[in-house]
């Protein structure tokens, strides 16, 4: 498979919509606490499809700040019948299997996922980039500097990591994503299978998370496709003093400045409003 061929970057914005198969979700959204959880993700997915989506990720490890790991045997226990579930449905869209495990994402691209999306950029498990490549998968790269150490806690507003220290914000994420990119290519995964992500939310404060929404041109330098992955995280919250479920409009601005400042697929929980905001901003942008 190759990215850039199935989505031609460029003419305009792709909608990834997020299907959460966790217990503990932050958005309030994990779907193991409904009934029947194969279902309702089916029906979730039916739904996104119908409103914009262009790819679903399938995550079952909840990567809020403070959440515990879960054994890939239990991953894959919460992914692989909604996986199933959803690829019966045969519709016209990209499966993007949200996880940094090598044997998941084995198991995921083996049963017909498209897509791996690695919150770790490939440094968290030794063996994912060669499954990626061995499958010519698509790989998404995210830039972490994550501290589950470092967690400031809200009962409210919701845990958020808190920033690191940069000495040139948008250069240390651009040389970080840079060492995911070389350990991918290494693997023999090839450019065009390469999509990155400045990581919004983990390990950046709310100041930085929105110096990079500003400045995500920057990153258009190292040549590839962005995904941005700012709905209803922390920072909105932060800066609104509002809960995840009232981070819509929030989200919607970021989702606008993201693409106006060159990001090539949104990553959100919200997909027909979002879409429609995508929509205006490509019409916008390419008037």
């Amino acid at each position: 498979m190759n990215a850039k061929s199935i989505l031609p970057f460029g003419n305009r914005t792709f909608i990834m919509g997020i299907i959460n198969l966790t217990p503990d979700s932050f958005s309030g959204d994990g779907l193991l606490s409904r009934e029947n959880a194969v279902e309702a993700a089916a029906e979730q997915a039916i739904h996104f499809v119908e409103d914009g989506a262009d790819i679903l990720d399938l995550g079952a490890e909840s990567t809020r700040p403070g959440a515990s790991r879960v054994e890939p045997q239990v991953e894959l226990a919460r992914l692989l019948p909604a996986l199933k579930r959803i690829l019966t449905l045969d519709m016209d869209v990209l499966i993007s299997i949200d996880t940094s495990k090598a044997i998941v994402a084995h198991a995921c691209l083996e049963a017909g996922a498209h897509i791996i999306n690695d919150v770790w950029g490939l440094k968290q498990d030794a063996d994912l980039a060669a499954i990626v490549a061995h499958h010519s998968a698509p790989v998404i790269l995210m830039h972490n500097r994550s501290n589950p150490d470092h967690v400031s806690r809200s009962q409210s507003l919701g845990n958020r990591y808190m920033g690191s220290h940069y000495q040139n914000l948008m250069q240390d994420i651009a040389q970080e994503l840079q060492e995911s990119v070389q350990i991918a290519r290494q693997a023999g995964i090839t450019d065009n299978n390469i999509i990155i992500d400045p990581g919004i939310g983990f390990g950046k404060s709310v100041e930085q998370n929105m110096n990079i929404i500003k400045n995500l041109g920057q990153l258009k330098e190292l040549g590839y496709p962005i995904l941005l992955g700012s709905s209803r995280k922390s920072f909105i919250g932060y800066t609104l003093d509002l809960p995840p479920e009232e981070r819509l409009e929030g989200t919607a601005a970021t989702v606008a400045l993201g693409i106006a400042n060159g990001a090539d697929i949104v990553r959100v929980h919200d997909v027909k409003e979002m879409s429609r905001v995508a929509r205006m901003c490509d019409a916008i942008l390419q008037s």
